[in-house]
């Protein structure tokens, strides 16, 4: 397996050759208006946008337990909106930045902070469940207006060197107009409640962020789910003593005696509707402040 610290260095390099060849094809770029230009803030690092992004089409996804269990996401839909005001301004943003005490360097992904929520994404995907013998189509699975505002991802290496893997930091803000589960296939996939698709169960309104001293959801703050020096997210390959290889997920606990973050989650509703039964409302829901103290996932290939 190649070192992290070495995908770090070739990373550096690459994004060096780039920067050359940029430079190089400078004189064939088009020209870019005053307007737009002065929109532009700057800073270290690179910023790019995802404008017009989707992806569709004979896309399956399917996690098993090698004997024949699992779950597909089929027919996979993703796309977003875009906020043309900001394509300048608010983009995307990668940098790479060194720590001290000779520590790896860091790779962080900052997304846009989206302040008017119009950077919006659409998901979805027919579901199916199975076991060894039997297939169950379970219907589409919806999440709409996904808007995610200032989240980070942070990349390095493992700073114990007789450890390969990738260590991550991640931070979530994010509201997403409904999840939804349609028995009867996807309908239409624009409205939160379509009239042709009388049978789901939607959670219309998520509201995830860091949470308060007082366990309210503060719409400011990201919820730093993992952070590279005081509770790194590992990710790396293992053997155990049989043989078995494993991708391994691991979220350590928290450095130093400190408490892991605090996140907040609300949910604005929650409904089961049908056409052969009763419909429900449950209403509201919310937990005021959730923590995650320590997490350790083995993905097994199958068989």
């Amino acid at each position: 397996m190649t070192s992290p610290r070495r995908l770090l260095r070739q990373l550096q390099m690459w994004l060096a050759l780039a920067t050359l060849l940029f430079m190089a094809q400078a004189q064939a770029l088009t020209p870019i208006a005053d307007a737009e230009l002065s929109s532009v803030h700057g800073r270290d690092g690179i910023a790019f946008n995802l404008f017009g992004f989707g992806l569709s089409g004979n896309l399956n996804l399917s996690i098993t337990n090698g004997l024949g269990s699992g779950i597909t996401l089929g027919s996979l839909a993703l796309s977003r909106s875009d906020d043309f005001s900001t394509l300048y301004s608010d983009p995307y943003t990668l940098t790479l930045s060194p720590r001290s005490n000779g520590l790896p360097d860091m790779v962080n992904i900052t997304e846009p902070l989206n302040a008017a929520g119009a950077l919006k994404w659409q998901f979805a995907a027919d579901l199916t469940l199975m076991d060894s013998s039997n297939l169950f189509n379970a219907g589409a699975l919806l999440v709409q207006d996904w808007v995610s505002r200032g989240g980070t991802i942070d990349i390095s290496a493992s700073p114990d060197a007789n450890v390969e893997g990738i260590v991550l930091g991640l931070g979530l803000r994010l509201d997403v107009g409904a999840v939804t589960l349609r028995a009867r296939g996807r309908g239409d996939t624009s409205l939160l409640n379509d009239p042709a698709s009388p049978s789901q169960l939607s959670l219309q309104g998520l509201h995830i962020a860091g949470a308060t001293s007082d366990g309210q959801l503060d719409p400011a703050k990201p919820w730093q789910m993992a952070d590279v020096s005081n509770q790194p997210l590992m990710l790396n390959a293992i053997t155990d003593s049989a043989g078995s290889s494993y991708i391994h997920l691991n979220l350590a606990w928290p450095s130093g005696g400190q408490a892991a973050p605090s996140g907040s989650l609300l949910i604005d509703n929650i409904s089961f509707r049908s056409d052969v039964g009763a419909n429900m409302d449950l209403g509201s829901s919310r937990i005021g402040s959730m923590q995650i103290q320590y997490l350790d996932v083995r993905l097994r290939a199958g068989r």
